[in-house]
């Protein structure tokens, strides 16, 4: 067996685990989701509750997912392989008492600027219904959650650079678990109890940090935190995060353009936009996220020790099989939209217009399901050799399409009096996304640092035809939204895992019996 093959199936092992973690976290996720609708729907609690947890999370994905992951993981790579144990356990301990100290300033001016956060965020909530006081004060107890989080994914960088996947992988279960709890039991006991899920998030965050540490205790790497601002690790790690914080984090710049847009169009539109886009982040943080997860540390180390045809190749093998995924995952979503939504959150307070007009923003979230993917991987082909401009660049321009179109959207779509405006905010994010992911692909090309084999036309055809007949299979199956409103759980169920299994099916059939097989995928020189 040649290195090439060995290094993708230890790929493939590593992809597997993540993805395996993953899918625990995105199904628990989707069942705290499905209590969020049957308890609160798409309401002004629900509403409150987004604002404030979307305002961490997005600075998780700045700091944590962009910052730490982007800018982290290449400088600890080349630590590992060009330093002593001990020198890159100086450059964690420097960057843990740094980082830290920034990450709680930070986080304690969220706390003490809530208010003007919420109002910047959501301005549509400035009034009399209530929802400005009750995100405000949901604030000051999520924000504390960026703390924890971004900490949590500094271990889980450490411990992905190691090699252990797994722990990184399984710690958003813990949050998912608790949100679940406190939406049941919690909330019932509340005088206001969307407080209740605000309580769980601070809770969950700390957790999360904790449980991390005994396995950074294991592999002799748990950081003893010292400032050291002036570390050369550290600045060379500061110098890649703070253009990475935007640059590999566009697309929540974009849910956020939406999200103010979406404040101002009426209650429960945030709350529709966040019940598809969670459909639509199910398959891509499953695979995608999964996948991007685990290339960027073999990147780094492949950069590092100047091995550019394997980098390559292992950015080609990542392209094909997100393109395999991703495609008859967003095609699927467009035409089971109705059913997922139907199946997953119709019931207690979430109504049938909810259905439709979730159905409706998540058919718009699955045409940027591809650029979301592909942005996930090329990305990190950027931050891993340390080019930092170009995907800032890139996503300065992906974001001033999406603002422009959104408010061109919102506003043509209100001027006629259409009930689904908010799908328009969606649409903008997916062309947005498509955009982003094609100008990251273009400058690869055009820095010849990508270099495609000859096998992408056969490829993309096989693909094609595949999709095509999926398609054909998931129409010939589909029952109008009558059928899903009126049909009880066990038949919605039933009869969308019928569908979704005969278009797998189909899918992978058609693909093997056009000739694609394993074997072609793998990771050659070129």
């Amino acid at each position: 067996m040649t290195t090439k093959k060995v290094s993708g199936l230890k790929l493939i092992l590593k992809t597997s685990v993540v993805s395996g973690m993953t899918l625990l976290s995105r199904i628990l996720g989707l069942v705290r989701d499905i209590v969020f609708a049957r308890f609160f729907g798409a309401s002004l609690v629900m509403d409150a509750f987004l604002v404030a947890n979307r305002i961490p999370n997005m600075l998780r994905r700045f700091f944590a997912e962009g910052a730490f992951s982007q800018g982290f993981v290449p400088v600890m790579a080349r630590y590992r392989e060009k330093h002593s144990h001990e020198d890159a356990r100086e450059f964690v301990d420097a960057v843990a008492g740094t980082f830290g100290v920034l990450l709680f300033l930070v986080t304690l001016f969220g706390v003490v600027a809530a208010p003007l956060l919420v109002a910047v965020v959501a301005p549509g909530f400035i009034g009399e219904d209530g929802r400005f006081d009750l995100a405000t004060l949901m604030l000051r107890f999520t924000f504390p959650y960026l703390f924890f989080v971004s900490l949590t994914a500094f271990a889980g960088g450490i411990l992905n650079t190691y090699g252990r996947f797994g722990v990184p992988a399984f710690t958003p279960v813990i949050l998912n678990i608790v949100l679940i709890a406190a939406a049941i039991w919690l909330a019932p006991l509340l005088e206001e109890p969307g407080m209740a899920l605000a309580y769980a998030v601070f809770i969950a965050g700390l957790l999360q940090l904790l449980f991390q540490i005994p396995f950074l205790m294991r592999i002799r790497a748990l950081p003893r935190p010292k400032w050291a601002i002036r570390h050369e690790g550290v600045r060379r790690a500061g110098k890649l995060m703070l253009p990475a914080i935007f640059g590999s984090s566009v697309a929540q710049v974009n849910v956020l353009v939406g999200g103010i847009i979406a404040s101002m169009l009426g209650v429960g539109k945030i709350s529709l936009l966040y019940y598809s886009d969670r459909l639509m982040e199910f398959p891509l943080g499953l695979f995608g996220i999964a996948l991007a997860t685990v290339t960027l540390p073999y990147l780094s180390r492949q950069y590092a020790n100047e091995s550019l045809e394997a980098f390559s190749a292992t950015l080609e093998w990542s392209m094909k099989l997100v393109m395999l995924i991703a495609v008859p995952a967003a095609i699927g979503l467009v035409v089971l939209a109705q059913p997922l939504v139907a199946t997953i959150f119709y019931g207690g307070v979430f109504s049938p217009d909810d259905v439709r007009m979730t159905a409706l923003a998540l058919q718009a979230f699955a045409v940027g399901l591809v650029g979301f993917s592909f942005v996930k991987i090329l990305a990190p082909a950027y931050f891993a050799r340390e080019d930092t401009r170009t995907p800032v660049r890139v996503g300065l321009i992906a974001l001033a399409v999406n603002f422009v179109l959104s408010v061109t959207l919102a506003w043509y779509l209100t001027s006629i009096g259409y009930a689904g405006t908010h799908a328009g905010l969606a649409l903008a994010i997916s062309v947005a996304a498509l955009l982003n992911a094609y100008l990251l692909y273009r400058g690869l090309r055009e820095q010849a640092v990508l270099r495609l084999s000859n096998n992408w036309g056969s490829l993309l055809v096989q693909v094609l035809i595949a999709n095509a007949v999926m398609g054909a299979v998931l129409l010939y199956l589909g029952r109008p939204l009558a059928w899903w409103l009126s049909a009880t759980v066990l038949d919605r169920s039933a009869w969308l895992a019928v569908s979704i299994v005969a278009g797998a099916l189909a899918y992978f059939l058609i693909l093997f019996v056009l000739g694609l097989r394993p074997s072609k995928l793998g990771m050659r020189p070129h």
